[in-house]
């Protein structure tokens, strides 16, 4: 299924430079178009004395990299272009091909922008993930599968910035009064 959903993506590589080209730019270069575009929400989110919010995107996008690198120590999946001939738009390294590191990026980028800066500018971003993960099959240097680790990757990412966010905050709450049994010492 896989190698089937590649075969139907990057098999229309190839037959219309226009197109070609605006993937093989989406492919390399549209996830720092995307970095730039988190500090756009991010902006407001400064003025008001926020730099907590952007560290929190930024933290789980280290981690989304950081697990992504783990995920590909283990794995030893070849990428498409040195298993199969395939329409090979863009030089890569022979290196394993999943996750995809731009759709591990990306998508930790959109996901965390939705849950700690903005809804509305998290789904523009998870548009243009989306785009960046399509263009990389596209281009013949990942399988769709590679791209939906990355999405996963990104989203747990974000989700154990949540939770130790959480578990941080009720560390340092303030312990609630408890009721005694109506003495008064």
């Amino acid at each position: 299924m896989n190698f089937h959903l590649f075969q139907i993506i990057n098999g229309a590589a190839g037959a219309h430079d226009p197109v070609d080209d605006l993937l093989e730019w989406a492919a390399i270069w549209l996830i720092f178009v995307m970095a730039a575009l988190t500090l756009v929400p991010g902006r407001t989110v400064l003025r008001v004395g926020g730099w907590t919010v952007l560290a929190r995107v930024g933290l789980a996008l280290l981690l989304a990299v950081g697990i992504g690198q783990a995920v590909g120590h283990l794995n030893h999946e070849p990428r498409p272009f040195q298993a199969h001939e395939v329409h090979q738009l863009i030089p890569h390294a022979n290196d394993v091909s999943m996750p995809s590191d731009h759709a591990t990026a990306a998508f930790a980028l959109a996901f965390a922008v939705t849950m700690f800066l903005s809804r509305r500018w998290g789904a523009v971003l998870t548009f243009l993930a989306l785009a960046v993960g399509f263009a990389r099959v596209w281009t013949g240097v990942h399988y769709p599968g590679d791209i939906l680790a990355g999405a996963l990757i990104g989203a747990a990412a974000v989700a154990i910035v949540l939770v130790g966010e959480r578990l941080l905050s009720r560390r340092s709450a303030p312990a609630k009064a408890t009721p005694t049994s109506g003495i008064n010492r």
